[in-house]
């Protein structure tokens, strides 16, 4: 996997995919919010696969020393927020994702392409 943008938002992106999340969306924010740099968006199919991914994430990066300043909706697995200070997940259920359309809301930021070797 090659991931052609800055090597810390790559951890994030990983750990995400690591756990079969689909529909991964990462939006340059830069410019546009002045909370947070990067956006990554992604799906889960279930309830109980949000959480799980949302977990495993946490899990993977505090084993990089990696910690969030906060995690909202782990308990309801519809919309897990996780902010990592300059990086913000949202990992949804999907029906929850469509209805909220964050990407739509933030339309004029830049997508950073994900790329798979």
């Amino acid at each position: 996997m090659t991931l052609p943008y800055q090597g810390g938002v790559r951890r994030y992106v990983k750990a995400v995919l690591n756990m079969k999340a689909f529909d991964v969306v990462v939006l340059d924010v830069r410019g546009l919010a002045s909370f947070a740099d990067t956006f990554i968006i992604c799906s889960g199919r279930s309830h109980r696969q949000v959480s799980a991914i949302a977990e495993f994430v946490e899990k993977e990066l505090k084993k990089k020393r990696m910690k969030p300043l906060g995690v909202e909706g782990l308990r309801q697995g519809h919309w897990v927020l996780m902010d990592y200070g300059d990086v913000v997940i949202h990992v949804f259920y999907e029906p929850i994702r469509t209805f909220f359309d964050l990407e739509g809301l933030w339309s004029d930021a830049r997508r950073i392409e994900i790329s798979e070797a």
